[in-house]
């Protein structure tokens, strides 16, 4: 074999092209990021994510029915402190 020939500078292209495939099925095997054609990276995606979206989306609607009850608590009490005492005792014994 002859070192400048075009069977050199093929085989080197080869060896070069399987280190990169090696390289990159390493990488997504364990989870890398792994460089796509332009030199950005893409991240291995998350099965889970959409698992985790709905839960999220379901503990915020809870969460946002709990504050818009604790804002009317509050504003019931805002009222109760800011009447007079004779409609705020009717109200406080409507309560009961």
């Amino acid at each position: 074999m002859e070192w400048g020939g075009p069977g050199f500078v093929v085989a080197i292209i080869a060896i070069s092209t399987f280190g990169w495939v090696m390289s990159s099925w390493i990488r997504a095997k364990h989870g890398y990021p792994i460089e796509n054609e332009w030199s950005g990276m893409s991240a291995k995606g998350d099965p889970n994510a959409e698992r985790k979206f709905e839960l999220l989306a379901a503990e915020n609607d809870r969460l946002n029915g709990k504050i818009d009850r604790l804002e009317e608590r509050i504003a019931v009490m805002e009222r109760i402190a800011t009447d007079p005492a004779e409609r705020t005792a009717r109200e406080i014994d409507a309560l009961r």
